[in-house]
């Protein structure tokens, strides 16, 4: 499916890939749905589904509107690219099936060849990722993309060509297999003079913190942020690396 969206200078288009069904060692069944879910239930946040069984909603609607095509049996949605150690509730994702995010690639080269990205150290503890969120119901991906990159950095590259990736699964430790999150990344790419030239960084909203990390490879990616005392967040191993690969 090909999208194209409005916003000044900027062309997107995105087209939805998938992995084939894979077990996680150590898989089996069992139920579990974190309690921060039921307490964002009670107060009513809106990535929280409040209906509690998932017989109980409207699948064919879900199902029309994912970016990744799943099955549901018995009234029950079946995660479509991998079997986690969760089988049935939501693990610590708040929405039933598939939950559509957006990923900001935002992208730094110089006239020598050096390359940096725009990352944001996680407030929950889980690692340096790239600036991401949910995506609003009928919500341009990289609209929101844009805006959650302003919102976890303060850098406002609206005005800013931007390309929307392949629709992805994201192999998130809080899935479960009925509740998963996918995501379509997209993509810019700055010109500046060299690292004296970059935008500066704020973390805001979720990030502990944000910065622009030297970025030829997935290995000089990982030594920087090693060098910072963290570790990268393991759902956006895979996208880094087909991104930073392919660009």
């Amino acid at each position: 499916t090909s999208v194209y969206g409005g916003m000044r200078g900027m062309r997107w288009t995105y087209n939805a890939t998938f992995v084939l069904r894979r077990a996680l060692p150590g898989s089996e069944t069992r139920t579990f749905t974190h309690p921060s879910v039921f307490e964002g239930i009670r107060n009513g946040a809106d990535w929280a589904d409040p209906e509690c069984d998932p017989t109980r909603i409207d699948w064919a609607d879900r199902q029309a509107r994912a970016a990744i095509p799943f099955e549901v049996i018995n009234g029950r949605p079946v995660n479509p690219c991998e079997r986690t150690r969760i089988r049935y509730g939501r693990g610590e994702l708040g929405h039933w099936g598939e939950q559509l995010c957006a990923d900001a690639i935002a992208l730094a080269t110089d006239p020598r060849g050096r390359r940096w990205l725009a990352m944001i150290e996680r407030a929950d503890g889980n690692g340096w990722a790239l600036p991401g969120g949910y995506v609003d119901p009928g919500e341009d991906p990289t609209r929101a993309a844009i805006r959650e990159l302003a919102e976890e950095t303060g850098l406002h590259l609206e005005d800013e060509t931007w390309q929307a990736l392949p629709a992805r699964y994201v192999p998130d430790p809080r899935a479960s297999d009925e509740s998963w999150m996918v995501t379509v990344p997209s993509i810019t790419v700055l010109a500046v003079r060299g690292p004296e030239d970059l935008p500066r960084l704020v973390g805001g909203d979720d990030a502990k913190r944000a910065a622009w990390l030297r970025a030829e490879n997935l290995a000089q990616l990982t030594a920087d942020v090693e060098i910072r005392g963290g570790q990268i967040f393991t759902a956006h191993r895979e996208l880094l690396t087909a991104t930073l690969n392919d660009h």
